[in-house]
């Protein structure tokens, strides 16, 4: 349940933070100055916020879920990466995947095993 709604939750997370650099592109939003953007972020985040909460509070160890504090903060990362992979092929085409950027994400699955290892 957690890594399902962190992973809701980094989508909308992704879209707050980056969608925001497609609107030119749209004919609605290209005219919208900053202020325009920022409240059409915040209005995205706030749905972050409604699966990051749930996802924290039910996957916490103090609260009778599976993960401690640090674990849960490396699960969201990777997630977070892996959610901006996609986004980033499947809305920046000229944006390109290369080995340096594989070779940083397998740094970081390697970090989770660390902060996994008992």
């Amino acid at each position: 349940m957690t890594i399902g709604l962190l992973v809701v939750s980094n989508t909308f997370m992704t879209f707050a933070w980056y969608g925001h650099l497609k609107f030119k592109q749209m004919n609605w939003f290209s005219n919208l100055g900053l202020v325009g953007i920022i409240l059409i972020s915040w209005g995205i985040a706030l749905f972050e916020y409604a699966f990051q909460v749930p996802a924290n509070r039910i996957g916490f160890t103090e609260n009778g879920g599976p993960f401690n504090l640090w674990q849960l903060k490396v699960i969201q990362e990777v997630i977070t990466l892996v959610v901006f992979t996609v986004f980033a092929l499947v809305f920046f085409k000229n944006e390109t995947l290369r080995l340096n950027h594989l070779i940083g994400f397998g740094f970081l699955v390697l970090a989770v095993y660390f902060i996994f290892k008992k």
